[in-house]
């Protein structure tokens, strides 16, 4: 099974949809479902069902280590993956909360690196993928859009949750294994 660790974005549907909308138009950019958005803490990939108590233990120990209380996000700011000249993902930022953010993704990160899982190769962002680029068509398009002054809404983050992608013919369906709250 595919696993993930995230943040996901309840309740702000119609926000990043919004969001979305001035990409709606470029060629070769696949949107990701609105209720589907979420942050990314930590992508696992193929692991087997014998592995996910350890992930679970793991991910609640990092949370614990951590030892962030529930915060307020906000979303805004647009950007692109890995710049707006190559565009392989078109992602909505976080503004207040991103540090709170970064401090779970480095506990997760470290605790996970101790379960065999291979580090991070980049630099970690905290972001919401709005959509990625399966070829370069609407390339301008998207560059213009990237220039919105985006404000997508604001939540209480109060729980981590381990993912499983399960992929469909129109899409991947995340399904929700288990959750950790934030102390």
């Amino acid at each position: 099974m595919r696993l993930f660790v995230s943040i996901d974005l309840e309740g702000l549907e119609e926000t990043v949809a919004a969001a979305q909308e001035p990409f709606s138009a470029a060629s070769g950019l696949d949107l990701v479902a609105p209720g589907q958005a979420h942050i990314t803490l930590k992508f696992l990939g193929e692991v087997s069902e014998e592995g996910v108590g350890d992930i679970e233990a793991a991910l609640e120990d990092a949370v614990r280590t951590a030892a962030i209380r529930p915060f307020r996000a906000t979303f805004e700011g647009l950007g692109a993956f890995p710049s707006a000249e190559y565009i392989r993902v078109v992602w909505l930022g976080v503004g207040e909360g991103a540090e709170e953010l970064t401090r779970l993704y480095e506990a997760i990160e470290r605790r996970l690196i101790e379960e065999g899982f291979e580090p991070e190769s980049h630099e970690f962002t905290p972001h919401v993928t709005l959509g990625r680029m399966r070829h370069g068509g609407g390339k301008e398009t998207v560059q213009r859009a990237l220039e919105a002054d985006v404000h997508a809404g604001s939540m209480q983050v109060t729980e981590v949750r381990l993912k499983e992608s399960l992929l469909a013919d129109d899409g991947p369906i995340y399904v929700t294994r288990s959750r950790v709250e934030l102390i």
